[in-house]
Order: structure tokens, then sequence, then C-alpha cells
């Protein structure tokens, strides 16, 4: 019997694991997917949204009439309007510009007021993300700067929800644990509780993007949205999310853009989980992870969020083409159709003989 509640709210959590039995073919160990896409907005950022509003109302930050604040990439935005909204306040998220056009169109959806800045600039900038949502929380009166990057209520949110539900579902079985980091709540949150509650057992593996100076990349620019850590070469100086702790995390696994944006579209494709490019970011590192273990042992990866709000990215061929991702197949139609002559035609009513010496004036006719 399906769950009822009296608020949107209460269905935020309680998401299935689901195996990856076709992209996990012949690999001993199981590999099960976090399905975090299947959060109310569409995200694990639901997650950290609501814990972090219910966190600022506890201790006063937030007030009735208030203003809730926030640099997103756009997920944790789109889960703070949802939560926001419901709760009476005014939503403003500053949106990287380089997301998806998607999430905005979401963040309005939902109510939010969406402020476009760049985040391909210096830390120091006064143009940067951070920087603009920081001048518009000290001019409102009433405003409150979620600012979930340095915000311990967001790896709470997973130590008191998603590690309990893995542990739960698993059985305790799970071994190996997979997540992209971001700001690092998700990893951080439920990686320590699994670590905690295995007795150590439990392998925590970061899926980062390859140049993301997490796992010791040079910091440049990458094509997956809302993981890694980007260090623009002018930045004065860098820091590191509150959020993060590092020394949970065993190992990282560094992932190629193509790799993950293949990785997403297989997702999709194969196993019917239309999920975003951080989803493939992770599943190709549980991949990786998984082949190197034994049928002993179980790997849980999160999928953050649904590829809906990729369509014109990663799940567009277009695009994918454009930014040299997609290889057409050798054998596909497309060879044959730039191979074959211009198209030649002729009228209804035209003769025999008017076809054929139609079709001798075109190139290469008979």
């Amino acid at each position: 019997m399906a769950a009822v509640h009296e608020s949107v709210l209460d269905a935020i959590g309680g998401t299935p694991l689901i195996r990856l039995a076709r992209l996990g073919a012949g690999i001993a160990a199981p590999i099960y997917a976090k399905a975090e896409f299947l959060n109310i907005g569409g995200s694990v950022k639901d997650r950290a949204a609501l814990s972090m509003v219910l966190a600022a109302e506890r201790d006063g930050l937030l007030k009735p009439g208030g203003t809730i604040i926030e640099a997103t990439s756009g997920n944790t935005g789109i889960g703070l309007a949802i939560v926001g909204r419901q709760r009476g306040y005014r939503v403003i998220a500053g949106v990287a510009d380089k997301s998806s056009a998607e999430k905005s169109d979401i963040l309005r959806a939902y109510g939010a007021e969406v402020v476009l800045a760049p985040t391909a600039v210096p830390a120091e900038d006064p143009r940067h993300l951070f920087n603009v949502v920081q001048r518009l929380a000290e001019e409102i009166p009433g405003a409150w700067l979620a600012n979930q990057y340095d915000n311990l209520a967001n790896p709470d949110a997973h130590i008191r929800t998603t590690g309990p539900e893995i542990w739960e579902q698993t059985g305790g079985r799970v071994t190996h644990f997979v997540a992209g980091v971001g700001t690092g709540g998700t990893i951080t949150g439920t990686g320590g509780y699994l670590k905690e509650t295995s007795g150590g057992a439990v392998t925590v593996v970061g899926a980062d993007p390859e140049s993301s100076t997490y796992g010791g990349g040079d910091g440049s620019p990458w094509y997956v949205e809302s993981i890694g850590h980007y260090l623009h070469p002018d930045t004065v100086e860098d820091r590191m999310p509150q959020a993060l702790r590092t020394e949970l995390i065993d190992s990282y696994e560094r992932i190629p853009d193509r790799e993950a944006l293949l990785a997403a579209r297989r997702l999709s494709r194969e196993e019917g989980l239309l999920a975003g490019p951080s989803s493939g970011a992770a599943v190709a590192a549980a991949l990786r992870v998984a082949r190197r273990l034994g049928p002993d042992d179980l790997v849980v990866v999160v999928l953050p969020d649904s590829g809906r709000s990729y369509l014109s990215k990663v799940h567009s061929d277009a695009w994918m083409r454009e930014w040299g991702f997609l290889e057409e197949a050798a054998d596909g139609l497309r060879p044959l159709l730039d191979a074959a002559a211009p198209l030649v035609t002729v009228a209804a009513g035209a003769t025999v003989g008017e076809a054929l010496e139609a079709l001798g004036d075109a190139p290469g006719g008979v």
C-alpha cells in the first residue's frame, strides 16, 4: 500500500535501492543504485534542503516572512524552493551560469527567483556567484544564506536518513559506498554513518571529475555538473567546504567527462534509470570498484538527480556530438545516407522515359 503524506515535505527520503543488473553483468560484486532522483524535487539535495531550513528555524536564523538565499548549481536551490515556499518564505536562488537551462526553469516553476552569475572567475571576483548571493543576503532584511558548503545540517541530513536507509536496505551487507563529491554533504554524512555503524568495514569511494582538485586534478573546467572542486588559476585563497570531511573518503576514482556522460546514457537505455551526468560519473566509478571485488562484496552508488534536468545536454544527441562526446557507429544508417547521391524526384504523372531521363541527369545516374 502506498504511503499517505500530509505534506510534500514528508515525501522526502525513503528512496529505493535498484540493482544495476545489466551494467553490472559479468561482475562478481553486485551493484545497487540509491535512486535519489525519486525524491520529490528530483534530487538528493531535497534531504539537505529540508535539514538546513529546519535547523535555521530552530536556531532563530530564519523567521516568518524571511528570505532564503543560496548559491546553487540547481538542485539545492530546487529543494530549498520546495521547502521554503511550503513554509512561507521567499526564495532567491543564485544559479551558476553553466548549469542547464532546465534547472532555472524548474526553480521558477516552484516560485523561486533566479539570479544567474558566473563561477568560472576568481573566487575574489565580485561577479562570482558566491559573492553575489552574499551581497544579496546582506542587503535584504530578514534574509538567511543557506551556505550548503559550510552548513553542517547538510551532512547531518544523511547521517540521519540516507545512511540508515542504505544500512537497513542491504541488511548491513554493504561493503563499498560510492558517491560524487560536491559540497561533501552526501559522502560525508552517508559514508560517515556507514563507517561508524559497520565498525569501519565499509569503504567510501569518491567519484570525481578527472580535473577536480578533490581527487588530485589541476582544477581546470569539466562538463559534468554539480560535483568536483574547480580552481580558477587567479584565485588567491582556495577554501575547502566545511561540510566535507576528507578523512572519511578512502579513495577517489577520477572519471573523465566522456566516461561519465556515456555511463549516464547507458543508465537510461539499459537500466531504465533516467539520471543526470553526476550519476554517470558515480556509476562509472562504481563499475571500476566492483570489478576489483568478489561476490561477498556489495557496492552501493548514489544517483543524485534526474536526467530530466539535462535533456538539452547529456541526453541530447546533438549536444553530445557538438562537444565531441558521441561517436557515430560506423555500420549505422548515417554513413549510408552521407554516401548516397542527392535525392531525385519526378512528377507523379511522368512517363517511364521522363523518369529515366531525370535519373540519368543526376550525379551517378543511369
